[in-house]
Parts: structure tokens; sequence; C-alpha cells
């Protein structure tokens, strides 16, 4: 199986499996990279940031890609800022400068 085959069998056992319960919390991932038996991904929406993503990355989601595709042998998450909340803070930090200015 290619790499390609391969994301696409990781983004639908994600979507069967993964997916639904990140999405009753307000959050979703992204698979960002396969390479070498390890994915990649990064935590959106409500997960994105949230201090139980280390717990669910091991709970959740490294323990269905693994248990359930033999090609995949671990599971990262490449932590970042959401473009969401950098907004979300420079819209706070605009106001604050304008209470400050008065």
């Amino acid at each position: 199986m290619n790499k390609d085959e391969l994301l696409q069998k990781i983004e639908k056992t994600a979507d069967e499996y993964v997916r639904p319960n990140l999405l009753m919390h307000g959050g979703n991932m992204q698979i960002t990279d396969f390479k070498d038996g390890i994915v990649s991904i990064k935590l959106i929406g409500q997960c994105s940031g949230c201090p139980s993503a280390k717990y669910t990355l091991e709970e959740t989601i490294k323990a269905e890609l693994t248990g359930r595709i033999a090609e995949v042998e671990d599971v990262q998450l490449k932590e970042e800022v959401s473009q969401e909340l950098i907004d979300f803070a420079r819209e706070l930090m605009k106001k604050s400068d304008i209470k400050d200015k008065k």
C-alpha cells in the first residue's frame, strides 16, 4: 500500500472511529502527515489547546488508529495555536488597548 492509500485508510478510520467523539466536544482533528509509521495530527476547534488534548491523543486517537491499522505505529500531536485563538487574542488586545487609552 502506498502513502496516499494509507492516508485514505487513516482518514476513513478517523472518520468512523475518532472524529465522532471529537465532534461531540466541538472539536476535530487534521492529519498533517504520515511517515515511517507515524501519523502527525493537529487538533482543531474546541480540541485545540484543550488541557485534555494529551489524554484525547493517547486514549482515543492513538488507540483507535494503532489498533485498527497495522502500518500505524504511533500518533504524534503537532501542537500549535489555532488561527481562531490568535484572532480572538488580537481582538482582546485591541479592546484592552482602547480601554487603556481612555
